[in-house]
């Protein structure tokens, strides 16, 4: 059997900081100021941004604050690929991912299940080697939940068929398993202040809505913008399959918001999926 070969930050010191002791009062802090909301104990999946901590940590902590008190064995991120495209996704299945606050172990048997189907077409280090959007929200977990298993997804194709094949796949293997689902991704990219309130808004909207095939149609028309837009769409609608019934926007802001700079400025969304 081959060594465990463990995937190291890429991140740490830059995007969020790499001494653990400042990284978990860093997170505690963003938690501390976000709300908690009824109907959390049923939830089924998360949206959370993946810009650098300064930048949107505030927002992500409003998905994570919903994990308080909560207990998922498995966590399954799906984010997207920044540098490189291919023709389905990836998942890295050769060892856990390492932070400054340790090791998170993936859970290996799913993961040699997701890839035994072509929706998950075998592993691709172009994509995973310098990609920041999954990586960025494994500290946030290991404060809130502690020890989980890791299902680490990057999805290289987007579109809407993919999405449905990815997420009926989710369905097939995750069901009666307990595992909460995450999709990754910021909104609009570098538009005023006023125009990203403009096009995210139409992103919250439809989130709201629980409206899977008008935000892709939205996305794909150029209506709005989400770096994430096929994770989102993905596990919404796997969201949907295992049961969750209500979609809530927890918290919108953008990078504006933070540095007071408003003449190009990225959004951030946190957003939740949970049974009734």
């Amino acid at each position: 059997m081959c060594a465990e070969r463990i995937r190291e930050s890429i991140i740490a010191g830059s995007w969020y900081p790499d001494n653990p002791d400042t990284l978990r009062n860093e997170i505690a802090g963003y938690l501390e100021r976000a709300r908690p909301h009824p109907g959390m104990e049923n939830l089924i999946g998360l949206v959370a941004p993946h810009a650098g901590y300064m930048y949107s940590g505030e927002v992500a902590a409003h998905a994570y604050r919903q994990l308080e008190g909560a207990r998922f064995d498995r966590v399954l991120i799906v984010a997207p690929s920044h540098r490189t495209r291919f023709p389905s996704s990836t998942i890295y299945h050769l060892g856990g991912f390492r932070t400054p606050l340790g090791v998170v172990p993936l859970d290996v048997d799913l993961v040699q299940a997701f890839l035994e189907h072509p929706q998950v077409r075998g592993y691709y280090p172009q994509a995973e080697d310098q990609e920041h959007s999954l990586e960025i929200q494994l500290p946030f977990l290991q404060v809130v939940l502690g020890e989980f298993k890791l299902v680490p997804i990057i999805m290289g194709n987007q579109a809407y068929e993919h999405c449905t094949e990815l997420a009926e796949l989710i369905e097939k293997l995750c069901r009666n398993k307990n595992m909460l689902l995450i999709a990754s991704s910021d909104l609009s990219h570098y538009h005023s202040y006023r125009e990203a309130k403009q096009l995210d808004g139409i992103v919250t909207a439809r989130v709201a809505a629980f409206d899977c095939r008008g935000l892709f149609r939205d996305l794909n028309d150029g209506a709005c913008e989400a770096c994430g837009a096929g994770p989102m769409v993905a596990v919404m609608l796997a969201a949907g399959k295992l049961g969750a019934k209500v979609s809530r926007v927890l918290h919108y802001a953008n990078s504006g918001d933070v540095t007071g700079e408003r003449s190009g400025v990225v959004g951030y969304m946190a957003a939740a999926f949970y049974r009734e």
